[in-house]
């Protein structure tokens, strides 16, 4: 979510591309190898395609997937916030320190942004909404959605 991607245009990708992507996507702790074997492709040929994916900004990261509830964090909503027209970036980059904000994003609509937050329970929720979340400059409204059931489709 940088200033670089609001500019940014899309890299051609083949049918090898993508697959490669599906099968780190699938598993992002999978091996070169693993990934060559699987897209029926060498592994040489794996790791340039790899590190051409990485290095054009395709693949961003390789992280972990976490089980909130399994990591204590039992509540978690998507809270939507109405900001003040301009407030963005600075917005952007002062929801990125608070930890229990789990994505970001700028949508149009009858709000202005949406969040994923979660949190240990819901005291902590409330607190990192009416405390964090509502004292922000720049946000003019927020309405929180409670998660009831979370269902990953990675």
């Amino acid at each position: 979510m940088d200033e670089a991607n609001e500019e940014q245009t899309a890299v051609p990708l083949d049918d090898v591309d993508r697959n490669i992507i599906a099968e780190l996507t699938r598993d992002g702790r999978m091996s070169v190898t693993q990934v060559a074997e699987n897209v029926h492709i060498s592994r040489a040929h794996a790791y340039t395609r790899i590190a051409r994916l990485t290095d054009q900004g395709v693949l961003t990261k390789f992280t972990a997937l976490v089980d909130p509830i399994k990591a204590g964090l039992k509540s978690s909503a998507y809270v939507t916030l109405k900001v003040q027209q301009h407030s963005w970036r600075e917005l952007r980059e002062q929801l990125r320190t608070i930890p229990e904000v789990h994505h970001i994003a700028l949508v149009g609509g009858d709000f202005d942004v949406i969040l994923l937050v979660r949190a240990v329970d819901n005291v902590h929720l409330r607190r990192v909404i009416f405390d964090r979340l509502q004292s922000m400059p720049g946000v003019l409204d927020t309405q929180t959605f409670l998660v009831f059931e979370d269902v990953d489709t990675r």
